[in-house]
């Protein structure tokens, strides 16, 4: 198993954010510093599927820019509707 290095950093925040953590963590019985690891590495996963998720978009925009290949909305809803009914549908074909 890899072990990784721990490393120290400095946060400021104001008091009463330092309250409601420390509330928040005597109510879950764990120590404020376990709360805060455990908010920032959830943000932190959230943030970077967002932006995985951002830029598939940027990438979709940009292909269709180039190609101008698309489906309509009604061709995209009858899809979805065969799908939702459970039908096991290839999704239509892109055109110009």
């Amino acid at each position: 198993m890899a072990m990784t290095a721990n490393c120290s950093t400095t946060l400021k925040v104001d008091q009463g954010i330092k309250d409601r953590v420390k509330r928040l963590a005597d109510a879950r019985h764990r120590t404020p510093h376990r709360v805060m690891l455990d908010a920032i590495s959830e943000y932190v996963e959230r943030e970077e599927k967002r932006e995985a998720f951002r830029q598939d978009g940027i990438r979709a925009w940009e292909e269709y820019q180039a190609t101008g290949l698309h489906i309509t909305h009604d061709e995209a809803d009858v899809w979805l509707a065969k799908l939702e009914q459970g039908q096991d549908v290839e999704p239509p074909a892109c055109h110009v």
